[in-house]
């Protein structure tokens, strides 16, 4: 809601600017082509959407999502706790951090909804867990080993190299997530004891 505000503020203000200063014919011929190329972009990345999706949905169908889930169980464990007791916690989230890890934000977020909501406290379901914000943490930090969405946007302008940027993304979702789930337990020790 807010963020609609502001973007109606900001189209507003630049069409008002561009009245008074005598530049509505470039700022109207600029919106023509930015819609243009944003439709462009969506059709190019459409196809790999939708192809990492399906291997998505492929890789839960099949069984490998519960074997990730198995794998990450010691991971898990320690980052979130409550996924000792709940097996389809520990798979919702299993699925979302392979989500993650293979570029798919999309096919993420309904996962980490889901997981959210079976992490929720019964007597206190408006308070965010410290797991809650750990995932949180997590899927805005996320650990990116093929970064699908990124290369077919970069496919779809032309660029001859999609992939060329895994060492780049590898390192800096390693350490924005490990800065971050620190900063998140940092937090939630500080709280707790405040």
């Amino acid at each position: 809601m807010i963020l609609g505000w502001i973007w109606t503020l900001i189209v507003f203000l630049s069409i008002l600017f561009s009245v008074f200063t005598g530049k509505i014919n470039e700022v109207s011929a600029a919106t023509a082509h930015g819609a243009q190329a944003g439709v462009t972009a969506a059709i190019g990345i459409a196809g790999s959407i939708c192809l990492w999706s399906g291997v998505g949905n492929l890789m839960d169908k099949t069984g490998l999502t519960g074997l990730l889930a198995k794998l990450l169980r010691p991971l898990l464990n320690l980052l979130f706790p409550g996924t000792k007791k709940d097996p389809q916690l520990r798979k919702d989230l299993s699925a979302n951090i392979c989500a993650n890890i293979l570029g798919l934000g999309n096919a993420a977020t309904p996962m980490g909804i889901k997981a959210v909501k079976g992490m929720r406290l019964p007597h206190r379901p408006h308070m965010a867990t410290d797991e809650m914000c750990r995932l949180i943490v997590l899927n805005t930090a996320s650990i990116q080993l093929i970064p699908a969405n990124v290369a077919a946007v970069r496919a779809s302008l032309g660029c001859a190299a999609p992939f060329d940027i895994l060492p780049a993304v590898w390192l800096t979702s390693i350490t924005s997530a490990t800065v971050g789930l620190t900063a998140a337990w940092c937090m939630g020790k500080l709280c707790r004891n405040g």
